[in-house]
């Protein structure tokens, strides 16, 4: 099993990853949002840990972004927030389950292994959408079965938009699932994208909601794109 683990208090950090790693269980730590999010953009996971009170962002917030971007991982929030409000918003946010500071880690130890077999039974399905075929764990994107070369953050675009399909996303959620929390991103860099990806797959597959946003559209065929 590969842990994310996302803490920023270094004592509390160390020994989980020590008593995870003596079970035999593989970890990786960051103690910020910002990290965490770069992380799982380029590898991937089995489980995330995910701290509230991280120094940048707050866990739930990154906890949103990730799964409006299309981010399927189980979380585990691990916090001293006792208030169940609290326990509400993570749970409402998409978190799998809850554990309280302090805690035995064969607790957590047992829990972490209940995610996960529990997502294997909710593997990812390929996502298709008119003549658009999209791979999540893979990254792999095909039209009318021709594979489509993405960039990164087209891909994240995509899979933004096809997971709220029916939905229209302003622009400012869409660039929280295109780009990391500490990123610096230009005006008009969205718009470039929404360019780029209405070109390899046609005009459709991005529907511009004035004063709103943007949505999914439908590509029946590859009529509509740039060669």
């Amino acid at each position: 099993m590969h842990v994310l683990l996302c803490e920023d208090d270094v004592l509390i950090a160390s020994g989980i990853v020590a008593g995870l790693n003596a079970q035999g269980l593989i970890v990786d730590h960051v103690a910020s949002a910002s990290a965490a999010h770069a992380l799982l953009d380029i590898a991937q996971f089995d489980v995330l840990i995910l701290d509230l009170g991280l120094p940048d962002e707050d866990g739930i917030s990154l906890l949103r972004r990730l799964r409006l971007g299309g981010q399927i991982l189980p979380v585990l929030i691990l916090t001293a927030r006792d208030d169940i409000n609290d326990r509400v918003k993570g749970l409402e946010a998409g978190a799998d389950d809850y554990l309280l500071k302090p805690f035995d880690l064969r607790e957590l130890f047992a829990r972490l292994h209940t995610l996960v077999r529990r997502a294997a039974g909710r593997a990812v399905n390929i996502i298709e959408h008119g003549a658009v075929t999209h791979d999540p764990c893979t990254r792999q994107t095909w039209l009318a079965g021709d594979a489509i070369d993405l960039s990164r953050r087209e891909q994240a675009l995509l899979l933004a938009l096809l997971n709220n399909r029916g939905r229209v996303l302003s622009a400012e959620q869409l660039k929280d699932c295109v780009y990391g929390f500490g990123d610096e991103v230009e005006s008009n860099a969205l718009n470039v994208h929404i360019f780029h990806l209405r070109r390899k797959l046609g005009t459709a597959i991005i529907e511009t909601v004035r004063g709103a946003g943007y949505r999914i559209g439908h590509v029946a065929d590859t009529q509509g794109i740039d060669s």
